[in-house]
């Protein structure tokens, strides 16, 4: 739902959405929010993560576990890492859903700060190039169709890692082309798609 409402919002703000609308999206999103809340839609486990975000040292260990070990993870990476298949947390499991969640930690423990770095940059390029191609679109449906794209990839990219490192709560949003997933890849895959095919069609 965060990367609906982003890609939405985004999108409203390229067609030129007046702010009077987009400050009705905002005010629906925190009514359904608050609701979501009261009618218990949000399950006891989510409220977890969220307080464990908040007020981490008031947290139980338990709860804030896979933050923990995650951090623990792409802190003992270093500058180069400890090696391929060496990483001490990964290899032995102390880290979570490593293969689809915590995909980051991986790279950060057995590539170090310079494996980091260079995964950052492959996403950097992505999201470069996905603007540009919506800046480079003369049609402006295929603008806001690249928009999209784009916003799909910096939000997953933002919440997945920035939940590694601590500085977003943790979700279920996974890391595109890394997360193990079918149909994460698939969605990556389809927006690349979408991507070139506006591209292709920027002459027309």
């Amino acid at each position: 739902s965060i990367v609906i409402v982003a890609i939405a919002a985004g999108m409203f703000l390229v067609a030129g959405v007046s702010g009077r609308h987009l400050a009705a999206l905002v005010v629906i999103c925190l009514v359904l929010i608050a609701a979501a809340f009261q009618l218990g839609v949000i399950k006891e486990y989510q409220l977890d993560r969220i307080r464990a975000f908040i007020d981490r040292e008031n947290t139980p260990a338990d709860v804030r576990y896979n933050l923990d070990q995650a951090e623990i993870a792409v802190g003992s990476g270093g500058l180069f890492g400890q090696g391929y298949l060496h990483g001490r947390q990964t290899t032995l499991d102390y880290v979570p859903e490593q293969h689809t969640d915590f995909i980051f930690t991986v790279a950060g423990e057995e590539f170090g700060f310079v494996g980091a770095v260079f995964v950052l940059t492959l996403f950097a390029l992505l999201l470069w190039r996905s603007i540009r191609i919506a800046f480079l679109s003369k049609d402006p449906f295929g603008t806001y169709l690249a928009t999209g794209v784009a916003i799909m990839f910096a939000v997953q990219m933002f919440v997945n890692i920035g939940m590694v490192i601590g500085i977003m709560p943790i979700t279920g949003i996974p890391l595109p082309f890394l997360s193990y997933g079918g149909s994460s890849m698939l969605a990556s895959c389809i927006g690349v798609g979408i991507l070139l095919n506006v591209h292709m069609r920027r002459f027309k």
